[in-house]
């Protein structure tokens, strides 16, 4: 049994791992200022961006969700690894050999579950991709060719094939150590009466990996006649694949998605590879399911929509009634983006592999630019199943295509399709048309419910966090000063938290210019989850200035919540005063009433000093 991975040895993983980097290979980050980036949270949905990460600390946090933490608390949170295999991963990623403090370097077998079953899909992956060269293969070597693919082709995409026999993979599998359970598990086996049995016969295979690259599951195309099963088949549901998350080709297009902001929805894995050689490198498809929620989800993280209309995706249909079907579905969706959507649809019918095998790579590149805006695609489609040419087939059509016109968010661009859909029915009377969609379309709509107004900030608990993160990130600036405040000038329970934090690491005096080593110290005064992510939050969000006049808003927040500090000693003399009699307690009445003079001159001081930032 491995014992305890080396803390020099997890220092150095941290140290060779960039968080920017590791997080882009799931999530577009762009910069967002001050230093740093920001982007879409994987960890739950949202509109727009509130992730942020910090790389000169090494730190993120979403401000949408609280999660938070370094590099090796993301990769354990994203890929659902326990800290020792997010460490392994990262050491691989970077090229570190692990030591551990008890047996040496770890053996392979004592890796997670989760690691051992993406090797054993790249072992799989391997052992196909060499089976396409095998005489055995001709026929899907003939099927590749047949639709303009070349031998490089296939090795780009790492296409292979599986034999057809019974235990061709398991047996190769279990040769190299991975176990019947476990390649069961990963879907690359079905259990037989004499052990594992091969998922995939006969078939021409493509892997289907993840956003950072790594083979998770297979898709398989039939080409023996003997063959009685379905046309495509794929791999199940497992702790790696889940059909639903999953988009064939977004390893390769994902950074051409983010510099483009552009995604190009196909059908099939011949159409991601013919788009991606024909010039069309941002497409990517479902593998065995329909398009849905879930890969809107990982889609948006790469192209960052955000309240403007940047950015486009645009989905590949047939023209024929099932793929205008699709297209609609796909509009069932389209809120769900904020981006702007299309549709590209070729009439005759052909998908993009076979367009480019009949008239070339320019062909593929052409029907994409000729995208025609899905909620265009979506009226014309709905009122092209009526006849237009009596009134009732007129008023049928727009009673139909009412609620899609209706649920336009954009004010201005659902104003702009009521008028097309007068024209396109030939009514030639906007107002009557826009009446119409306000009725049958506010019917089934509903009426929007107002969002709850947000509860105000105290102006005070602001000033305590701005110092708060100053102290975490600017440590230098404010100093001993900071330490001799009195703890009580922190109201809010949190930022008691923190100051305590702050407090027990040495106080601000002995954290130097601060960076990482001083998170990490602060993380380590941290007992439990919540304290942690705190900390981890005002070492991530933004100081409410430029770096150029970071020192002078330091010394104001220092003297605004001095300042608090004063008026809370001024209220209570006041109270003291009140409660004596002037004549009788003379002596006591002036001695408070010098204390309240001195008070309030010393709140003026500090409030021009706070005025100063």
């Amino acid at each position: 049994m491995a014992g305890r991975i080396r803390d020099v040895d997890i220092a150095l993983v941290r140290e060779r791992s960039p968080i920017a980097d590791v997080i882009g290979e799931h999530i577009q980050l762009r910069n967002a200022g001050g230093g740093n980036l920001k982007g879409l949270c994987p960890f739950h949905d949202e509109k727009s961006p509130s992730f942020n990460v910090t790389p000169e600390r090494g730190m993120y946090f979403c401000f949408g969700c609280s999660e938070g933490g370094d590099v090796i608390t993301f990769v354990e949170k994203i890929e659902h690894l326990t800290f020792g295999e997010a460490v392994e991963r990262l050491a691989q990623r970077a090229g570190i050999q692990l030591q551990y403090e008890q047996g040496g370097y770890m053996p392979r077998r004592d890796h997670g579950e989760r690691a051992r079953l993406i090797e054993a899909h790249k072992a799989a992956a391997e052992f196909y991709a060499d089976k396409l060269l095998g005489p055995d293969a001709a026929p899907g070597r003939r099927f590749l060719s047949e639709r303009g693919f070349e031998r490089a082709d296939a090795e780009l995409f790492g296409v292979g094939y599986a034999p057809n026999e019974w235990e061709a993979l398991a047996r190769h599998l279990m040769g190299r150590g991975f176990t019947a359970e476990e390649i069961v598990k990963g879907g690359l086996a079905k259990e037989g009466r004499r052990g594992p049995m091969d998922r995939f016969r006969g078939r021409l295979i493509w892997p289907i990996r993840d956003a950072t690259g790594d083979v998770i599951g297979f898709g398989a195309r039939k080409l023996l006649d003997s063959d009685d099963g379905p046309k495509y088949l794929n791999t199940p549901d497992s702790p790696l694949y889940k059909k639903s998350q999953v988009l064939y080709g977004i390893d390769l297009a994902k950074r051409e998605i983010s510099k483009r902001s552009q995604a190009v929805i196909v059908e099939g894995y011949t159409d991601v590879m013919a788009c991606h050689l024909a010039g069309v490198p941002t497409a990517v498809a479902t593998c065995g399911t329909s398009f849905g929620e879930e890969h809107i989800k990982i889609l948006r993280r790469f192209l960052l929509d955000q309240a403007e209309f940047r950015g486009e995706v645009i989905f590949t249909f047939d023209g024929d009634a099932a793929g205008q079907k699709a297209a609609l579905r796909a509009f069932a969706d389209e809120q769900k983006f904020v981006t702007q959507t299309y549709v590209a649809v070729q009439p005759d019918g052909l998908d993009p592999c076979d367009l480019r095998v009949k008239q070339g790579d320019a062909a593929v590149r052409d029907l994409i630019a000729s995208r025609e805006p899905l909620f265009q695609f979506a009226i014309r489609s709905t009122i092209s199943r009526y006849d237009l040419r009596s009134n009732e087939g007129k008023i049928a059509a727009l009673d139909a295509a009412a609620p899609i016109v209706a649920g336009i968010k954009d004010v201005g661009l659902r104003k702009r399709y009521a008028i097309d859909l007068d024209r396109w029915l030939g009514f030639m009377d906007e107002r009557f048309v826009m009446q119409r969609i306000a009725e049958v379309g506010g019917a089934q709509q509903g009426r929007p419910q107002r969002a709850p107004k947000a509860a105000p900030v105290d102006p005070n608990v602001r000033v305590e966090g701005e110092l708060l993160k100053l102290a975490i990130q600017r440590p230098a600036l404010l100093g001993p000063r900071f330490d001799a405040l009195d703890p009580r000038a922190f109201t809010a329970p949190d930022h008691v938290l923190v100051h305590q934090v702050i407090t027990a690491a040495g106080g601000a005096a002995s954290a130097g210019h601060g960076g990482r080593e001083w998170v990490d110290r602060l993380l380590e005064q941290c007992h439990d989850e919540v304290t942690r992510a705190l900390v981890t939050r005002f070492a991530v969000e933004a100081i409410r200035a430029d770096s150029h006049t970071e020192e002078r808003y330091g010394a104001a927040m220092l003297a605004a919540i001095e300042a608090i500090a004063v008026d809370r000693a001024i209220a209570q003399v006041k109270s003291r005063i009140q409660r004596l009699n002037p004549v009788d307690e003379q002596q006591d009445y002036n001695r408070l009433f010098g204390e309240l003079v001195a008070l309030e001159q010393q709140r003026r001081v500090l409030r021009d000093r706070a005025a100063g930032s």
